[in-house]
């Protein structure tokens, strides 16, 4: 795809954005919630079915553009940006791993919003370490029974659908659930540091029944394939979204210093903090070009696509948190009131070095792939 088609695509994402998720990202916040109706009109842009081909109602979009749209999403709420995350990662499940039935029945609804869903994989005591996740799928005659419990599960609060990871007797699975299911409890996990619009949930699977055709991918591929391909995903996703907040930091700074006087000038005038903007600005920027590096190869399916998404991810989420830990310093205690949204950022930021693999998981994953790809 072309810069300027890019671009394109950019200026209509923001002005989405700017309509109906920006001025009212801090009360999604203060709600802990994000409205149905703008999820409706997120999924009317074509926004839910980004990554779902057209023939299955999706937009398809290609890996720079959907790239732009989290970026430009995660500048005005990394909460919604969050959700769009989440429901992308489970459509790839079932674009890439799902039957033929599966594809048909799900996607058109997951693409038109009929269907939200969310992606069940981290547990109380599984975090970075998903292998070790102790939910259990047990097969029947005609299915299996699940029991566990998930944690931190983003929209699980308003999920009509997850893709959940389980063990199994053949080793890890994945499988499409419904929240209605018997056996599904859902608890609201509420006043978390960060993403608290992102309607996080605990979800309990007691005696959960599932038939034989919910299983998504081949068995034991549950976690090197189904996992694997939507935490790839997430990352690059993740990644574009910290851009939008590196960005959303940068703006506020820069308005901030012009109309502020300290000692008799613009605050923007004075050294020490054109040294925090400048270092801001050129983070931003930095992390921006590793976002489209890592899109163009993804989009060619470049062997070392995998390894520059993780750099992606890696590098934006801490420069995420230094530009929201610079903007509260340069807001000062307005910073540190609910009333602006740097507080926000502050918030969001740090939990973009954890979600997605930690930044410490990363730091292995880099160091493991690079030594063998990097300079070839």
């Amino acid at each position: 795809m072309s810069l300027a088609a890019g671009e394109r695509n950019r200026a209509r994402f923001r002005g989405f954005v700017e309509e109906r998720i920006t001025p009212h990202a801090d009360e999604f916040d203060r709600d802990q919630a994000v409205p149905d109706a703008l999820l409706e009109e997120i999924a009317k842009q074509g926004y839910l079915g980004a990554v779902v081909p057209p023939q299955h109602g999706g937009t398809g979009l290609d890996m720079v553009s959907l790239g732009i749209l989290h970026e430009e999403v995660g500048r005005g709420s990394a909460s919604v940006q969050s959700l769009l995350t989440v429901h992308g990662m489970a459509s790839l499940a079932l674009l890439r791993f799902g039957t033929e039935g599966q594809r048909q029945r799900w996607l058109p609804r997951l693409a038109s919003g009929e269907t939200i869903a969310g992606f069940a994989l981290t547990e109380p005591e599984a975090g970075s370490d998903a292998q070790s996740a102790r939910t259990r799928a047990t097969p029947t005659g005609d299915g299996y029974v699940l029991n566990g419990s998930k944690a931190w599960i983003s929209s699980g609060r308003r999920a009509d659908a997850f893709l959940v990871y389980a063990q199994g007797p053949e080793g890890p699975q994945t499988f499409w659930v419904e929240s209605a299911t018997p056996g599904v409890s859902i608890t609201p996990t509420r006043d978390m540091l960060g993403f608290r619009a992102a309607m996080l949930a605990e979800i309990e699977f007691s005696d959960c029944r599932v038939p034989e055709e919910s299983r998504i991918g081949p068995p034991g591929g549950g976690f090197s394939f189904v996992v694997g391909a939507c935490l790839d995903l997430g990352r690059y996703c993740v990644a574009c979204g910290a851009v939008g907040l590196g960005q959303a930091c940068l703006e506020a700074c820069m308005h901030h210093t012009s109309e502020r006087r300290q000692f008799g000038r613009p605050l923007g005038e004075q050294p020490l903090v054109q040294r925090l903007v400048t270092r801001m600005i050129a983070n931003v920027e930095a992390a921006r070009l590793l976002c489209r590096r890592a899109g163009e190869l993804r989009g060619g399916r470049h062997p070392r696509a995998t390894l520059e998404t993780l750099i992606a991810k890696y590098f934006a989420a801490g420069m995420a948190r230094e530009c929201a830990t610079d903007a509260v310093q340069l807001h000062g205690a307005a910073g540190c009131s609910g009333a602006s949204p740097v507080q926000r950022y502050f918030r969001d930021a740090k939990i973009l070095e954890i979600i997605e693999g930690s930044s410490q998981l990363l730091e292995t994953l880099i160091a493991s792939q690079g030594s063998r790809s990097l300079g070839t």
